[in-house]
């Protein structure tokens, strides 16, 4: 394995972890029973949730990088 990879790896564990850490604002049956929804209402994040959001999004974009290097460092048969 190439350190590539290895990172790879690590930041795709880190993702999924923090992802999972994520408080959720909906009840999972609202998604089923159809009552009203505010997913998408203007909410402002506080405290905690700001900081989570900005590990993933830096998360997301280390893993987008870090897969399109391994996709050209892949020895080619």
């Amino acid at each position: 394995m190439q350190i590539v990879d290895i990172l790879l790896l690590v930041v795709s564990v880190l993702l999924i972890s923090i992802i999972i850490l994520q408080r959720s604002n909906e009840d999972a049956s609202q998604a089923f029973t159809g009552r009203k929804s505010e997913l998408f209402a203007n909410k402002k994040e506080r405290g905690l949730d700001v900081w989570i959001s900005r590990v993933i999004a830096f998360l997301s974009v280390s893993f987008f990088i870090l897969a399109i290097l391994a996709a050209f460092f892949v020895e080619r048969i």
